[in-house]
């Protein structure tokens, strides 16, 4: 049997609209899209790149509370509303999984409302960062 753990961050949203900040099933840790608002004092950077890094630290908690790192992330799906910011969050994010190198997607789409500058979603394989890792390079 399935050893399924749901993990709330104390974002009101995720009461008011009833779903969990990660699910874990076994080891497959899946992340709901995460903003960067601190969800203690509920202030939110006025940079794209501010929201990205406290989204990071969100981010890292949550796996932290299903004993995951961000190492053991596979995949990550980035949404960046304004294209004028995707450089430089880019770059940060760049830094962010250096050697991590999860499958990714960057979308450039409206978000929940106009103060949100940054959003992305994990899926985590809990122990996958301890792993050997084999790393192919392909031209197509």
């Amino acid at each position: 049997m399935a050893q399924i753990t749901k993990v709330k961050s104390g974002s009101i949203l995720e009461d008011r609209e009833s779903y969990s900040r990660v699910v874990a099933v076994d080891n497959w840790i899946f992340m709901s899209l995460t903003a960067g608002r601190d969800y203690k004092t509920r202030k939110m950077p006025e940079t794209a790149v501010g929201q990205a890094e406290q989204a990071f630290r969100n981010v890292e908690g949550a796996l932290a509370s299903v004993g995951a790192t961000l190492g053991d992330v596979v995949r990550s799906r980035v949404f960046i509303p304004r294209q004028s910011d995707v450089v430089d969050v880019m770059g940060f994010i760049g830094e962010r999984f250096r050697g991590i190198d999860p499958a990714s997607c960057v979308t450039c789409s409206p978000l929940g409302g106009p103060e949100y500058l940054f959003e992305i979603e994990i899926t985590a394989y809990r122990g996958a960062g301890e792993q050997e890792q084999k790393r192919l390079t392909i031209s197509l």
